[in-house]
């Protein structure tokens, strides 16, 4: 047996482990309702999941986790601009039951965020209701005071693989929004959203079934 094969068993052998390893430790490390950790949250529903590893999360207190809800590895939540700031209201960002977020995707919450039930998201959606403001022309964008908009996705939903979701936005139930749209306003149940920025692409009559673009 010559050397390259007995450090490519070598190898093969460590990675096996190393994949083993970080299985286990991902399956550890995921949070359950049944955590120490759990209590933290405003509320960490029955049956519901934190995969690990888990983004950056802070100001549990203000974050509700509904029954049932998965919540994919790498996915940021967070109430405000940094950890134990005091927020208004709680909960800042509510998730219904049975909902199922992406992995990567960030909801990052500074007024209000409802999520509805039976939502689903593809990876790396982004949904805030903090915005910058841009009207002082002297001062730097990143130093000016923020706009907010409260933001509501309609039970039974879809978001697309890197959809973002922008401050005041209203999505009716069951809504599709197509991957990589960019969503501001206020739109009514059972439509086809896309685009930059999102537009109806599709809407449901009762009378005709699926039909293109907006009602009449």
């Amino acid at each position: 047996m010559t050397r390259v094969s007995i450090r490519l068993r070598l190898r093969r052998r460590l990675g096996a482990w190393i994949r083993r390893t970080r299985a286990y430790a991902n399956e550890v490390a995921t949070v359950g309702p049944d955590e120490d950790y759990a209590r933290r949250f405003y509320y960490f529903g029955a049956r519901a999941a934190l995969l690990a590893p888990q983004g950056v999360i802070y100001n549990e207190r203000y974050l509700s986790i509904g029954d049932e809800v998965l919540i994919g590895p790498n996915v940021c939540l967070t109430a405000g601009i940094g950890p134990d700031q005091e927020m208004l209201s709680a909960p800042v960002v509510s998730i219904g039951k049975r909902c199922v977020i992406g992995r990567g995707s960030h909801i990052i919450g500074h007024w209000s965020i409802h999520l509805g039930d039976e939502i689903q998201t593809g990876p790396y959606v982004y949904i805030t209701d903090q915005n910058h403001s841009y009207e002082d022309i002297d001062a730097p964008i990143g130093w000016q005071k923020p706009t907010e908009g409260a933001v509501s996705i309609g039970s039974g939903s879809w978001l697309g693989a890197n959809v973002v979701i922008l401050p005041g936005t209203t999505l009716g139930k069951n809504t599709v929004v197509a991957a990589g749209a960019v969503v501001r306003g206020t739109f009514p149940d059972h439509v086809v959203l896309g685009g930059v920025p999102a537009k109806i692409l599709r809407h449901y009559s009762e009378a005709e079934g699926w039909q293109p673009g907006p009602a009449r």
